[in-house]
């Protein structure tokens, strides 16, 4: 018999609503919320309730999933979720925080009675809709257990990281996958901003080294779209820009150097300053720009 959970997802964007419309088609029980309600309403279409407050979208809930901005807009959401709350319930906390985020989260979830899971996940707006997303956790076995289901309809696949999430091993990994994920994007734009520069044909570069070892998805994908004009948003160049600033502030505290994540956040910065903040990240492009 399927496992169907009462699920409460907190934070509706790109990513959020992706992963509300994959957990209705799996058969759960969905309550959403998201401080802007018109971006959480049209999941009302597809069977979601849309309650006015976090505390009433968890009432009831087995499964907490919050997916929002950043370590401080979590903890914040989930003391208005607070009154709410079931001791029990999991939280499975999906936003791309900040290391030293995860401790409080996890104090939080403890003072709560809640099995707290480190939990986000790898993949952008497209995997995320067709239910493709590579989930990172680290939590306790109970919490695995609970999860598999949920896990299941957003996901294509479970990489567990530890059995404690209060340590961010999940969040540590998370980090440095996007790690990867950014120099790539950053790599494409810069190399389609040269050959223009240079009076070279982008698809000439991307056909040369397309099916060889320097070839990669994520240089298609990006290359194609900035040749195209199409920053429709699949990551949002601000988030993008706010994960590189969790990744230096990891990087320092852990001593390591990161030279290319700095002069990438950079790159970020100007980009956001120009005006291309809720464009896909892609639009790292336009920081090649002079003048």
């Amino acid at each position: 018999m399927a496992d169907h959970k009462n699920v409460a997802l907190l934070g509706t964007g790109i990513m959020g609503a992706a992963m509300a419309r994959n957990l209705l088609r799996a058969g759960h029980a969905l309550r959403v919320w998201n401080r802007t309600r018109a971006k959480a309403e049209p999941l009302a279409a597809d069977g979601a309730e849309v309650p006015d407050t976090a505390a009433e979208a968890v009432t009831g809930a087995d499964v907490v999933i919050t997916m929002l901005y950043d370590g401080p807009a979590t903890l914040e959401t989930m003391r208005e979720a607070a009154p709410g709350l079931a001791p029990g319930a999991v939280w499975l906390q999906s936003t791309t925080v900040g290391v030293d985020d995860v401790p409080r989260l996890a104090a939080f979830g403890e003072d709560h009675g809640l099995l707290f899971v480190d939990g986000p996940v790898l993949g952008t707006k497209a995997p995320a809709e067709a239910g493709k997303l590579t989930a990172i956790a680290a939590g306790p076995a109970a919490a695995r257990e609970a999860l598999a289901s949920v896990h299941d309809a957003i996901g294509q696949r479970t990489v567990w990281a530890g059995d404690d999430g209060s340590t961010a091993a999940a969040t540590r990994l998370k980090l440095v996958c996007n790690n990867w994920t950014l120099a790539l994007t950053h790599a494409a734009a810069e190399s389609v901003a040269l050959a223009k520069g240079l009076g070279v044909d982008p698809r000439a570069f991307l056909d040369t080294i397309k099916g060889g070892l320097m070839d990669s998805g994520y240089v298609q994908l990006k290359g194609a779209a900035i040749m195209n004009g199409d920053f429709e948003p699949s990551f949002a160049l601000s988030n993008a820009a706010k994960d590189a600033r969790l990744i230096i502030a990891a990087a320092e505290a852990a001593g390591v150097r990161m030279d290319l994540t700095e002069a990438g956040a950079e790159r970020f910065r100007r980009a956001e300053a120009a005006g291309h903040g809720d464009e896909d990240m892609a639009a790292t492009y336009f920081a090649s720009q002079q003048g």
